[in-house]
């Protein structure tokens, strides 16, 4: 584990109002975030979870949004009798196998000045389609060119896709759809081509039982039709025991292309969803299906309160790095419910990384 500069809780439930009478935060986390190149201004798109006031005694609430004619809500009530609750996160129904959320997710943006502290909101952004029902969430934000692009998982019925936006000031968004079908997370696009191509990191979500959750590559000539889906890290090759998932837009370094990425140490068997720690990659320039240095143990482990305890104990969950000076901010969802910055110097990091 690395030593931290500093660490600081930037936004937490208690800090924001919720969006829907009868709902109240839970959760502001998973953020997205990126320096304008412009402003200076360090733009963070958090993920934003909501939950229903009321309760039942036979019945558990779980919420949808209602897009036709606005950005309203429906709550649907699941009987308690076929409700499996060994996940925090969900309802497992035992007479279909299906799942719902016990929560909705939307997306606000925030303006940093120092990149440590809120200064203020200026965008919400809610869903608009029938694959958005249950939510968006966990955004990544990759500069390309003069825009910014910005990914999230769309849930719905249908399952958990990949959704893409793009803006130039974080005040109005252009939708592009859904970009890669469920059960797809955790999609990061490169700030580069590569090779004449855009790229991007994604983790489908195999329901087989052949393998656990892996981090692959793919390519596409346009950011919406993708191919050329290549394996580049599974976890018997991770310091992680669990499923692993691409975590931070890549930055090019001196030694090629540098990203955090998420893993749970959830040992075979072991209930709940295991601790979540994080790691880093540096990937070839010109062909980043290579990994060419890696950390060998865990350099971000949950250690604060805001890490070890909230929605899901034990969580550190990296989804954006900015540079700044002889450091690297990262910025990460904690224990399932916080946004959380913490910083580390650029030497420290590059020291841990060990050849392939």
């Amino acid at each position: 584990m690395l030593k931290r500069v500093f660490s600081e809780c930037m936004l937490r439930p208690s800090d924001l109002r919720p969006a829907h009478e009868g709902m109240r935060v839970v959760g502001a986390f998973n953020p997205g975030v990126v320096q304008h190149e412009e402003s200076g201004d360090t733009y963070i798109v958090a993920r934003v979870v909501e939950e229903l006031l009321d309760k039942r005694d036979d019945a558990f609430a779980s919420p949808r949004f209602v897009y036709e004619g606005g950005d309203g809500m429906a709550v649907d009530w699941l009987d308690k009798k076929d409700v499996d609750l060994s996940d925090p996160r969900l309802y497992q129904m035992n007479s279909s196998g299906l799942i719902r959320l016990r929560f909705i997710s939307h997306l606000r943006v925030f303006l940093s000045k120092d990149g440590k502290t809120i200064d203020k909101q200026v965008a919400t952004i809610c869903p608009e389609s029938e694959y958005e029902v249950y939510g968006l969430e966990d955004p990544r934000i990759t500069r390309i060119g003069d825009t910014y692009y910005m990914t999230y998982v769309a849930v719905s019925p249908h399952g958990a896709a990949t959704g893409l936006m793009s803006t130039k000031d974080f005040k109005s968004f252009s939708r592009h759809g859904i970009i890669l079908p469920p059960d797809n997370k955790d999609v990061i696009l490169f700030p580069e081509k590569v090779n004449g191509q855009f790229a991007a990191m994604h983790r489908p979500m195999p329901s087989l039982g052949f393998s656990r959750p892996e981090i692959w590559m793919a390519y596409s000539n346009d950011l919406i039709h993708w191919g050329q889906h290549e394996q580049l890290l599974g976890a018997a090759k991770s310091v992680h025991r669990d499923r692993i998932g691409g975590g931070t837009p890549p930055v090019l370094t001196k030694m090629g292309y540098m990203t955090f990425y998420h893993g749970s140490d959830k040992a075979h068997g072991e209930e709940g969803v295991g601790k979540y720690t994080a790691g880093v990659l540096v990937l070839d320039e010109d062909d980043p299906t290579k990994i060419i240095m890696q950390t060998m143990e865990p350099i971000m482990l949950p250690k604060k309160e805001y890490e070890t305890k909230g929605f899901v104990d034990n969580v550190v969950f990296p989804t954006a790095v900015v540079e700044r000076d002889d450091l690297f901010y990262v910025y990460y969802g904690a224990a399932d419910e916080n946004t959380a910055v913490t910083a580390f110097e650029k030497r420290d990091v590059f020291d841990a990384l060990k050849p392939v």
